[in-house]
């Protein structure tokens, strides 16, 4: 597995530490847009490159779509955040320069890849190195959950804490448990690692296919849908967005879990119907949910979800350590300065 902390020392060697670059007319060098004002070690690799013109949206809000789309124009090179979205409105205010987009994220939902192949525009992203810091935070999230942390916290703020009672705030345990993993990847291996020392006594898993030699890892077994629904005390969401996945955990899902059962949601927002997540949740079919992700993002605070109890929400920051943000940040820059050289990328996606 690769820790952040190795893949960015990595990361920093790879980056170019040539300034030949400077000495060619400014005008001559490859054009580069950063929509977003992103971690340092990004930032600083593609200055010190000598090999781009860079051009930054210097803050932590969205670039407004109007800016983006005029100063994309003429670029070379894009680099991007998943509150872009690269469609074909994008592509064709860029014009015929466009040789790269390097996305800072592991998801790749807000690209529109068929018009980026018909392109020939090629494509870097972010996987790997946030597998750590999700795992962290997915079962962090799910404690949360399970033991009703935040509104146990909420309890001893408010004056709710009074005498001591046999059932209140009671929760579940994760000790003898069946950890169901719906999409299995190097993320959901590193969730199940990290559990194990819980005392889970199963964890089971589906996916589009058997993952063998990830699943031989965790010792998970291989289930069919309905079953993984059926028999999971623990259910943690770690499969990508697609069209086959998009409103996959709907009523159909949560109509077979156990009335016990806990639902972790660190992936997309789009996997999930979230009426019908709000319904299982309102009629106590399920006993409670964790996301990190919503539809839309960010949720508006009037959500019916927001006010049940046994909901917890996060906005989505499962990526969020210092040291794995300035990791992907100086991924993102090293696939944009290979892509914009015409060499092979740290981390491409191949369309």
């Amino acid at each position: 597995m690769w820790c952040s902390r190795t893949a960015l020392g990595r990361l920093r060697r790879i980056a170019p530490c040539t300034v030949t670059g400077f000495h060619r007319a400014m005008s001559t060098l490859p054009k580069v847009y950063v929509t977003r004002k992103v971690p340092p070690d990004g930032v600083d690799i593609l200055r010190k490159s000598g090999q781009v013109q860079i051009e930054m949206w210097d803050s932590d809000e969205p670039v407004p779509r109007l800016e983006l789309l005029k100063k994309v124009k003429g670029c070379d090179g894009i680099l991007c955040v998943l509150t872009e979205k690269i469609d074909i409105q994008l592509l064709e205010a860029a014009g015929p320069n466009l040789k790269v987009v390097s996305t800072m994220s592991v998801g790749f939902d807000h690209l529109s890849l068929d018009e980026l192949k018909k392109r020939g525009i090629r494509v870097g992203y972010t996987p790997d190195v946030l597998t750590d810091c999700v795992a962290e935070l997915t079962v962090a999230l799910l404690l949360a959950t399970s033991r009703r942390l935040t509104e146990a916290t909420h309890e001893a703020k408010t004056g709710g804490w009074g005498t001591w009672r046999t059932l209140w705030l009671c929760g579940h345990e994760l000790a003898n448990s069946t950890v169901g993993i719906l999409g299995l990847g190097r993320i959901g291996v590193a969730i199940a690692e990290r559990l194990k020392p819980f005392k889970v006594k199963k964890f089971i898993y589906t996916d589009v296919a058997q993952r063998v030699e990830l699943a031989n890892m965790i010792e998970a077994e291989y289930v069919s849908f309905d079953e993984l629904a059926e028999q999971s005390d623990f259910l943690a969401v770690c499969c990508a967005l697609t069209p086959e996945t998009h409103g996959i955990c709907n009523w159909n899902l949560f109509s077979k879990m156990k009335r016990n059962a806990i639902f972790i949601n660190t992936s997309r927002g789009g996997v999930v119907n979230q009426e019908d997540l709000y319904k299982a949740l309102s009629t106590d079919l399920i006993a409670g949910a964790g996301l990190d992700v919503t539809t839309p993002e960010p949720l508006p605070t009037n959500h019916p979800l927001f006010s049940l109890k046994n909901c917890v929400i996060l906005p989505h920051i499962a990526s969020a350590s210092y040291t794995t943000r300035n990791t992907m940040s100086a991924l993102a820059a090293n696939n944009l300065l290979a892509g914009l050289r015409g060499e092979p990328m740290p981390k491409e996606l191949k369309l």
